[in-house]
């Protein structure tokens, strides 16, 4: 992607120009972002996988006199509204784990780390549907595929929440600016901006939001990590006291056994990289959801080869990540994964100068399913 160049996409802005004046800073709107865009899937087929245990859905529907109901999914069709009820809405998260269409839209937007993307969200709504007005913590492109959808917006100091509904309503709403998205439109708004979206007529919307784990979250999930590799860097010596004499106040935390604790947790953190390798390896965690069809080999006679679309693949200065796990690399391997990384794809002539170490780790991941041959 040519980071520079202006793009339609992006209003004639170029990704560099997006990035320093609208990310995280104030909302875009796009008028034909998407020229002659079709949804990623039809209704049946959107409802159809609104029905399998591995796709995450939600129904939320609006009740006379401003009540809210929400259900998960999965959901038979026979489970799902009358087309003809009017104020209903099916969200499918994930969309782009399940549909390769999809997984390409998502990567139109390759120009932020991919450390930060999160997922496609696909919103099905009948006349008057919508989820309320509310705020995403995260950056999201709205991109309407089909029918009409009038949006509101604005950046509002009242965030509290509605307490009688099983959703994040705002309380009081205050927009500041409106507008009707047709196909092909898009509106970018920054985290904690309030907004409101609500179909004309039968619609869908695509959202594509991003990755914002909070402090507290992402420091769990770093010291669960760091706690799998503690043993074998902290080693087994046993705490020994010779010199303990006989105490007054057994109830109390000897000094030395203190200071042998954190000497296991110094030791535990002597490698300077394992916080970074542990960062990537918590960020390339597939979802929960997530699982893949083991394949073949990386044949001699392939023509490149390609990451599966629910592949989470990173780097750092010494790491590549996939799926959760870690390897060292260097030198024209490391060159040659960056290169996989960032196009998530390798074509014959990179495949060529893999080394033989380099070409079975591409080989094992073909066999896992996190990668394909190209034939």
């Amino acid at each position: 992607m040519d980071i520079s160049s202006p793009t339609p996409t992006l209003g004639g802005l170029s990704p560099t120009q997006f990035m320093r004046r609208h990310w995280q800073r104030k909302p875009l709107l796009v008028r034909g972002a998407f020229p002659g865009i079709t949804p990623p899937l039809k209704r049946a087929a959107l409802f159809d996988l609104a029905a399998s245990q591995d796709v995450e859905s939600r129904i939320v529907e609006q009740q006379a006199g401003g009540a809210w109901k929400m259900r998960r999914g999965p959901f038979a069709r026979r489970a799902l509204p009358p087309l003809s009820r009017p104020g209903w809405t099916l969200l499918v998260q994930g969309l782009d784990l399940h549909l390769e269409a999809a997984h390409q839209l998502l990567q139109r937007f390759a120009f932020a780390p991919q450390a930060r993307l999160d997922d496609l969200m696909l919103s099905y709504a009948t006349d008057g549907g919508g989820v309320g007005p509310h705020f995403d913590s995260y950056d999201v492109f709205l991109i309407q595929v089909h029918g009409h959808r009038l949006w509101r917006w604005g950046r509002q100091d009242d965030l509290s929440l509605r307490e009688d509904v099983p959703l994040k309503i705002l309380s009081h709403f205050e927009p500041e600016q409106e507008a009707l998205l047709a196909p092909g439109d898009m509106l970018y708004l920054p985290p904690r901006y309030a907004h409101d979206g609500i179909a004309q007529g039968e619609c869908m919307t695509c959202s594509v939001g991003f990755r914002a784990p909070a402090r507290g979250e992402l420091a769990r999930e770093l010291l669960q990590r760091l706690a799998e590799d503690a043993a074998g860097l902290a080693g087994d010596a046993l705490y020994r006291d010779p010199a303990q004499p006989a105490t007054q106040a057994p109830g109390e935390i000897p000094a030395p056994l203190q200071a042998f604790a954190a000497q296991a947790l110094k030791a535990a953190m002597a490698d300077p990289h394992a916080m970074a390798r542990a960062l990537g390896e918590v960020l390339t965690e597939p979802k929960a959801q997530v699982w893949f069809e083991a394949g073949g080999p990386l044949g001699r006679r392939a023509r490149g080869l390609v990451l599966d679309r629910r592949t989470r693949m990173l780097y750092d200065g010494r790491h590549v990540f996939v799926n959760g796990e870690s390897w060292r690399a260097s030198g024209a391997d490391a060159r040659l994964m960056r290169a996989l990384a960032d196009g998530r794809q390798l074509d014959a002539a990179a495949l060529a100068g893999a080394s033989v170490g380099a070409r079975a780790l591409l080989s094992a991941w073909c066999e896992d399913g996190w990668a394909h041959p190209l034939p």
